[in-house]
């Protein structure tokens, strides 16, 4: 796996090289900016970009504004975001683009088995969330329009499904068989109005829903 990385502090960067390195991926660049980022990408045309959502000059938005325009100039590319910080607007703007993306906290990653399924699940078009970000998002989408058509126990299940968890995980979190979980998912989606397609794409689509984005 062909990882571009942008992050605006030396040390940190160095120190997600080896991360990801140690992880199975090949970072084939490293950069400091947004700017840097989209060039990398458009030059290496890596499986995933790792980017942090504030760099140089403002440390705002700019990794974000780099995702989105990565995601724009070269279509495919898997995003996934390491933040010290829950930044719900910039998180839906970018699950917006639809499946590929994830956005986890930075001291999260530390293990490297979950950094290596994070990865794994964006490259394969799936959206990995860390549990702070899904509350964050959860909570912004109650504020604006709750979909109470939805079980509590819908809720949860979706809530899992938004962190990335297969059905199996699912069934585990909750202690229930996964033929209740598919069930639930399957409610899940006559809830939502997702016409049958592939399954992944409307747990995607399920959790974009979910998320108002």
């Amino acid at each position: 796996m062909r990882v571009v990385l942008a992050e605006d502090s030396l040390l940190l960067r160095e120190g997600l090289v080896r991360l990801l390195d140690e992880a199975g991926a090949t970072v084939v660049a490293a950069v400091g900016d947004g700017d840097a980022l989209v060039e990398a990408v458009v030059e290496h045309r890596p499986d995933v970009a790792v980017v942090d959502v504030r760099m140089p000059p403002t440390f705002t938005d700019e990794g974000l504004r780099a995702a989105l325009t990565v995601r724009e100039r070269v279509p495919g590319t898997a995003i996934l975001v390491l933040s010290q910080y829950v930044e719900e607007t910039y998180a839906a703007d970018l699950l917006g683009g639809g499946g590929g993306v994830g956005y986890l906290l930075k001291d999260r990653v530390a293990r490297l088995d979950d950094l290596a399924d994070a990865l794994r699940r964006v490259v394969d078009g799936g959206t990995v969330l860390d549990p702070e970000v899904v509350s964050a998002l959860f909570a912004r989408r109650r504020r604006r329009d709750p979909l109470e058509t939805l079980s509590p126990r819908e809720r949860e299940v979706l809530g899992l499904m938004a962190e990335g968890r297969t059905n199996a995980a699912i069934g585990r979190a909750l202690v229930v068989g996964q033929g209740a979980v598919e069930k639930h998912i399957s409610s899940i989606f006559g809830k939502l109005g997702l016409p049958p397609s592939g399954d992944d794409h409307r747990r995607v689509m399920a959790v974009l829903t979910w998320l108002g984005v």
